[in-house]
């Protein structure tokens, strides 16, 4: 049986997740990530066609909530996903689109 607190400490923690990555640019970064594996905030910006502060905004809310990872190289920051898997959670959800 599962402890009471420990399964409300993993709920919420996949709740804070999940909305982590409920916005369209930020969907767009995971999708970014899982195609090139890493990229800057540069990178991101202009294949995204957005201004660099709306990209590290954005990066900046899913680094927070442990979906992506960072590292310095050189004078820029690079981005990569920490767990591949979360891009499974943005396939399910365009397959079950109306849309």
């Amino acid at each position: 049986m599962i402890d009471a607190k420990a399964g409300a400490h993993k709920l919420e923690h996949c709740a804070s997740v999940l909305k982590a990555i409920a916005h369209p640019v930020r969907i767009a970064i995971i999708e970014l990530l899982e195609e090139h594996g890493t990229l800057s905030v540069s990178e991101i910006h202009e294949k995204l066609e957005v201004e660099q502060a709306v990209a590290s905004h954005h990066l900046g809310i899913l680094k927070n909530k442990g979906v992506l990872l960072s590292y310095r190289d050189g004078k820029n920051m690079r981005y990569e996903l920490k767990h591949r898997q979360i891009t499974k959670i943005i396939e399910i959800m365009e397959r079950c689109s109306t849309v």
